[in-house]
């Protein structure tokens, strides 16, 4: 693409502008909609903040006693999960509000305008990246007044806080893909939140793997979001390591990254793939 200036002689010349900086310029552009969109809507940060505040609390109070953990506290053992599960949670809100532009035309009005088709998609997702940045600082306040504590450096913690909100990211590419393949935000919602349950908890989230069934502990060391959860564990110094004889496990800041990384190229390839078929 090309966009014409004017030089100094009062002539006009053309000075090309890469696909990849448009895109971005757009998918900025998208995203300050959606963000602008959320502060005059609180009520969609209040209650995205309210489920995870209330599994810290139930979690901690009401199961804290009953479930053991070798090498510390449960509520410190509990706290990766419950941040990883509230960035994949994030889904359901992602599906939900891609299906409602495609439902009410505003796609349609999207198009009409000289942008990049993928800005659409990408503006949203970073969109719920920067809401899941926001709900992450609040649920960890609210972690370290019921005895989260991160006992390794500030620079770990941060680490642990970037990989969550890739995962984050990823996960959102997947809500995107669903909220383009059903009809209703309704339908999206539900799509969106079904299959995160057993995802989020056949892993080391919430128990010990060495826990569950043999069969199964298989699957949770392999599961993509243990792997997030245990690198940040590994990262805040909390107890939980176990799995050793599993690669995500012994290797779960590598495997992280990884699972992020594949996941993210996917679903966001499919994703834009679906958006240019159904737009035409």
């Amino acid at each position: 693409m090309a966009v014409v200036t004017t030089d100094t002689g009062g002539g006009t010349m053309r000075r090309p502008r890469g696909v990849v900086v448009r895109t971005a310029r757009d998918s900025w552009v998208v995203a300050r909609r959606n963000l602008r969109r959320m502060t005059r809507m609180p009520e969609i940060v209040v209650f995205g903040l309210l489920q995870p505040v209330m599994f810290v609390l139930l979690f901690s109070y009401v199961l804290g006693g009953a479930i053991k953990v070798p090498g510390g506290g449960y509520r410190e053992f509990l706290m990766a999960g419950i941040f990883a599960q509230t960035v994949t949670f994030a889904v359901a809100g992602a599906s939900a509000g891609i299906a409602e532009d495609m439902t009410k035309g505003l796609v349609d009005r999207f198009r009409a305008l000289p942008m990049a088709r993928s800005a659409v998609l990408s503006g949203r997702t970073l969109a719920d990246a920067v809401q899941s940045a926001f709900v992450l600082l609040v649920l960890a306040i609210v972690a370290l007044l019921v005895g989260w504590r991160v006992h390794h450096g500030v620079l770990e913690a941060l680490v642990g806080f970037l990989l969550l909100l890739l995962l984050g990211y990823a996960f959102s590419w997947i809500g995107a893909l669903i909220g383009l393949s059903v009809r209703s935000p309704e339908a999206a919602t539900s799509a969106g939140l079904i299959w995160l349950f057993p995802l989020t908890f056949l892993s080391n989230a919430f128990v010990p793997v060495n826990t569950l069934p043999g069969r199964l502990q298989a699957i949770a060391y392999w599961n993509p979001f243990s792997a997030t959860v245990q690198a940040c564990r590994d990262l805040f110094g909390n107890p939980g390591v176990d799995g050793a004889h599993a690669w995500p496990m012994r290797h779960p800041v590598a495997a992280s990254v990884l699972w992020s990384l594949l996941i993210l190229g996917l679903f966001s390839w499919l994703s834009v793939r679906k958006y240019r078929n159904a737009v035409g």
